[in-house]
């Protein structure tokens, strides 16, 4: 009632606006805990979108998010103005808009860099061989994000400001499960997140999604669990922490993974292959393994080495993990 005759062409924005600021008005102490509360929940945030880009959003209070936005369009306008709107990762391309000037000018400020795509980073990829040495079309699997197309790989790999450091990966060629991959370095228990977190790709909780943060045990050390790939799972730290709780129970094995709640429900999540890639025919029959043959490896992965012990003829889909250093 008391903005009803101000109400005759306001949109939804300004109608929110009158109406929290009447709601204000009448409770100014819960409105100032309320911001207070709001305060300490600040946080950047970054989640995938289509096309290999990302969104970054950032909670922070009204009066530095008008800022920033605002400082962003000045600087941006007055490149426009100066006709410095050349894209520097496309030189010969279309000039750069106000918009894509302003979040280049985000990632330059953040980061410190002088234009946006010499940005300092370290990212891994897997991917097939074909697809890197090749024209392979299947895409490669950027750690903790998903799929990226294969060409677009390529090109980060060839960015001669990127200082790449190539492993080969072993996989199951029946289901694409990691298996094995070498190391340069002689600290298992490194070698053994690393594959961990290649394997899971994102915490394994299912129904979670969120970046690994931790790699812990299955099943706890003190009821007699193993620190082994076998008994290893990568989460994020909430769930983590909720596992330890009273009534929790991680149950699996390197394929699988079930989540016992304390109301006794149970949640299954199923390993992804590391790449959707068909394996290569060999044209060779299926090998024939007596009572006498070594055959495959165990369950458990190689010991990670720079000279992995198992045979690699075993597992002849091969695929490649990447780091890369973009230096500025």
């Amino acid at each position: 009632e008391r903005i009803a005759h101000r109400l005759e062409g306001v949109g939804p924005r300004t109608l929110g606006n009158m109406v929290r600021g009447e709601a204000q008005k009448l409770d100014q102490v819960t409105a100032r805990d309320r911001q207070e509360r709001s305060r300490s929940q600040r946080r950047v945030s970054v989640r995938p979108a289509p096309g290999g880009m990302a969104y970054i959003s950032a909670l922070v209070p009204m009066p530095q998010a008008v800022g920033v936005l605002a400082c962003l369009h000045k600087a941006a306008t007055s490149r426009v103005a100066d006709g410095d709107t050349v894209d520097p990762a496309n030189p010969s391309g279309p000039r750069r808009s106000r918009d894509q000037l302003m979040a280049d000018l985000l990632v330059e400020r953040a980061t410190g860099q002088t234009t946006a795509p010499a940005v300092a980073a370290e990212v891994q990829l897997v991917m097939t061989d074909a697809a890197l040495f090749g024209e392979g079309q299947a895409p490669a699997w950027l750690t903790g994000h998903g799929p990226i197309p294969a060409e677009t790989a390529r090109n980060w790999v060839a960015d001669p400001n990127a200082e790449v450091f190539l492993r080969r990966v072993f996989t199951r060629p029946e289901n694409h499960q990691l298996v094995g991959m070498e190391s340069r370095r002689r600290a298992f228990p490194e070698g053994l997140k690393r594959m961990v977190t290649l394997r899971d790709g994102v915490c394994r909780t299912p129904y979670c999604d969120a970046p690994i943060q931790q790699i812990d045990h299955i099943t706890p050390v003190n009821n007699g669990g193993t620190t082994s790939w076998d008994n290893a799972s990568g989460l994020c730290a909430a769930c983590n922490q909720t596992k330890e709780g009273i009534g929790w129970r991680h149950d699996g094995n390197p394929d699988h993974l079930t989540v016992v709640t304390p109301t006794g429900h149970q949640y299954t999540t199923t390993t992804p292959p590391v790449s959707t890639a068909e394996p290569p025919d060999t044209g060779d029959p299926p090998e024939e393994h007596g009572p006498d043959d070594t055959g495959p490896p165990d369950d458990g992965p190689p010991d990670i080495d720079p000279n992995p012990r198992f045979d690699t003829n075993n597992y002849r889909h091969h695929h490649t993990e990447i780091t890369m250093r973009i230096a500025a």
